[in-house]
């Protein structure tokens, strides 16, 4: 299994990129995001999604691994196939989706094309939980305003009170304004503040 492609970008259009690896170019099927994310780089890493059918073998390519597990959780949804789940993806960021998904939002997914209300009730009943578990709607949405290098840090430190049985919702959004505060605190620093707060 490919987990991600990283090379030089040979062609570039907001469906998909050519990177070339090597001498070896890639075709990958891209989202709106992923295109804005990489559109001003001359090299980029995609991570993989691998589609193989008895006709086609496609490749799908994504910025961020969150993105791709987006994709994953909605290539998951009966009658939802890669697609229409790039469509989505390229409607929404990551961080919209995660939102619209949590609040049930079905007028929403139904804007996008090919999209119609039975499958958004599905993405919606599907995928609530599962937003939830890897939290991208929060993280997504605090991650333009974070100083660099703090991801992994919020991560943990999420990750820590939702194990100490706090809703991930409002502990991402305490962690996130702790390290906006001061990027330079430690992961237990972090969490001791966070339950003061909670």
């Amino acid at each position: 299994m490919i987990e991600y492609i990283k090379g030089n970008i040979d062609e570039l259009t907001p469906a998909w990129a050519v990177i070339d690896c090597h001498g070896v170019g890639y075709l990958l099927y891209i989202s709106l995001n992923t295109y804005t994310s990489i559109q001003r780089h001359a090299e980029t890493r995609l991570y993989v999604y691998e589609a193989i059918r008895d006709d086609a073998y496609q490749l799908y390519g994504f910025a961020t691994r969150e993105e791709r597990e987006l994709f994953l959780a909605l290539i998951s949804v009966s009658g939802i196939g890669g697609q229409i789940a790039r469509t989505v993806l390229s409607a929404f960021t990551p961080a919209e989706l995660g939102r619209i998904i949590q609040d049930g939002n079905e007028r929403m997914l139904r804007s996008v094309k090919g999209i119609g209300p039975k499958a958004a009730q599905r993405i919606i009943v599907d995928l609530k939980d599962k937003v939830k578990a890897f939290g991208t709607a929060a993280t997504e949405q605090g991650a333009g305003a974070l100083p660099a290098g703090t991801g992994q840090t919020v991560d943990e430190a999420v990750a820590a009170l939702t194990m100490l049985g706090f809703p991930p919702a409002p502990s991402q959004k305490t962690v996130l304004q702790i390290v906006k505060d001061d990027p330079s605190l430690a992961v237990e620093q972090i969490i001791k503040q966070a339950l003061k707060m909670l």
